[in-house]
């Protein structure tokens, strides 16, 4: 019994040990970027994007709970704008101010993570203009501390969070081209 026991203990200090070499070789830093192209002009997307107020109607995180608590300050929109929320463990908490402003082809942000999980990122949204349509990127990015790169052994961030970005930018389409 004692030599099975020391067996699985030689087992599962071999795979964690190889979960922790694993997670060392992930880098220091991520970004997660989706771009789609949206038959509307950049000065009718922009200030869906630049107004937190208005990301209840595209953000794919708004509804995956209903009783999310918002809160907004600073400025209405653009530069200052800032946006908190807290809400069940599908959407956690957090908040993020909008750093830079450039009216319509690009936004800055700060994005604060306060649970599940601690972060500190930045996710950044662009708007260029392609003839009748404009190429909207939402873009996230930042360091990758050992608890995150160890997470990433197990799962794929950019499948993970380009699927939402993909959902947002979709909706973000759906509503610019009705």
């Amino acid at each position: 019994m004692l030599k099975a026991v020391a067996i699985v203990a030689v087992v599962l200090a071999i795979g964690i040990a190889g979960v922790l070499v694993l997670a060392s070789t992930k880098p220091d830093t991520f970004r997660v970027e989706r771009s789609l192209a949206l038959k509307a002009p950049a000065e009718a997307v922009y200030p869906l994007v630049a107004d937190f107020h208005f990301w209840t109607s595209w953000s794919p995180y708004e509804g995956r709970d209903p009783a999310m608590k918002r809160t907004y300050g600073g400025a209405a929109a653009g530069k200052g704008a800032a946006y908190g929320w807290d809400g069940n463990n599908n959407v956690g908490a957090g908040h993020m101010e909008i750093l830079e402003a450039s009216t319509p082809s690009k936004l800055r942000i700060k994005l604060d993570f306060e649970r599940p999980f601690e972060g500190h990122n930045t996710a950044e949204f662009t708007f260029v203009p392609q003839g009748d349509a404009t190429l909207v990127t939402w873009a996230m990015y930042g360091p990758a501390p050992f608890m995150s790169k160890v997470m990433q052994v197990f799962v794929n961030m950019d499948n993970m969070i380009g699927k939402d970005f993909e959902t947002g930018l979709a909706s973000l389409k759906k509503l610019t081209e009705k």
